[in-house]
């Protein structure tokens, strides 16, 4: 199959390789035409060091591929999720499916990414989401990792399915397309809320409740905007938020650390030098949350510390000392 994966970061680059393993006849773009020479010449991208691309893949920074591509993936940082399909949309063929490899909600609609393709590409093409537990640096070594394909047409999940699986990424299907996208733009939030824990050396205890207790807000937000509980249990909701608030790989993690350590969050995501989605889908959840009346103390504490300056040392103090519960009362599972 021709395909085209618009985005040339470490992600982007790490599918396109997948593909290309796969057999199938891939096109990388770039937004920039330096950019795709950069990589052209050296045949390898900084973000995936050590990995070189294979020499079947093809490099562009204009987007004339899409007009024989039957797949498309969108592998942009969520930001230029809109701009992106709007540049595609007029190349677009009818009867492509478009893949949302991108994590995040948009800031001022608050929508998911497929929405926002669909927005742009107006009834053309069909769309699917790629989440799971999948950092760029292992999926471009050939690392085993698992996703889910999610898509209200499960015929578009099953191609995707079947055009990203071999031995090393094994794919489910899910039809819960909203739960799937909540979990892995909000991961990232709860990823910074860990990252500044582990930065301030409050250890292990706290990072499993951090975890433990985000995970019930992102179930609950989830199926109040639609999504399903049993979604969050798996691979694009706890799969995902386990590997991004463990790793040193996460952007998200490292930026919390730096805060933690006292960086202000401007600081922090310069010195990561990357685009760090948990800063921003932290103002969408605390939005989201409002509107919709759900509790979610953690991710309001995330909100208190990025967007108002206040001291994670308070608010923690402030999460720990919070009324008494009972834990069924609103597990997650």
């Amino acid at each position: 199959m021709r395909i085209t994966v618009l985005g040339s970061g470490g992600w982007g680059t790490a599918l396109a390789l997948l593909l290309t393993d796969n057999g199938h006849d891939v096109t990388l773009w770039s937004h920039s035409a330096r950019r795709s020479a950069l990589l052209e010449r050296t045949r390898e991208n900084p973000r995936l060091a050590g990995v070189p691309l294979r020499p079947e893949l093809k490099l562009s920074a204009d987007m004339e591929s899409l007009r024989e591509s039957g797949l498309v993936v969108l592998a942009t940082p969520s930001f230029a999720v809109r701009e992106t399909a709007r540049r595609a949309a007029p190349l677009l063929r009818e009867d492509a499916v478009v893949v949302s490899a991108a994590k995040g909600i948009e800031k001022d609609t608050a929508l998911c990414m497929t929405r926002v393709i669909e927005e742009e590409l107006g009834g053309r093409g069909r769309t699917a989401a790629l989440s799971g537990p999948s950092h760029a640096e292992e999926v471009g070594r050939r690392a085993p990792t698992g996703c889910v394909a999610a898509a209200g047409d499960m015929a578009a999940a099953e191609l995707v399915q079947d055009v990203f699986m071999n031995a090393r990424f094994r794919v489910y299907t899910n039809s819960d397309v909203l739960g799937v996208e909540l979990g892995g733009a909000l991961k990232n939030v709860l990823a910074l809320c860990c990252g500044i824990s582990d930065g301030m050396g409050l250890g292990d205890n706290a990072r499993a409740l951090l975890m433990t207790r985000g995970m019930t807000e992102m179930a609950r937000l989830g199926v109040a905007l639609g999504g399903r509980k049993e979604t969050f249990a798996g691979l694009s909701g706890m799969g995902d938020l386990i590997v991004t608030c463990t790793s040193m790989h996460s952007r998200n993690r490292r930026c919390g650390i730096l805060i933690g350590q006292g960086r202000s969050a401007r600081e922090a995501m310069d010195e990561v030098g990357a685009v760090v989605e948990g800063y921003y889908a932290t103002l969408s959840a605390y939005q989201l949350a409002e509107k919709a009346g759900v509790e979610m103390p953690i991710c309001r504490c995330a909100y208190e510390v990025l967007y108002e300056g206040k001291s994670a040392h308070e608010v923690m103090d402030g999460l720990m000392r919070r009324d008494k519960r009972r834990e069924t009362d609103e597990s997650w599972i």
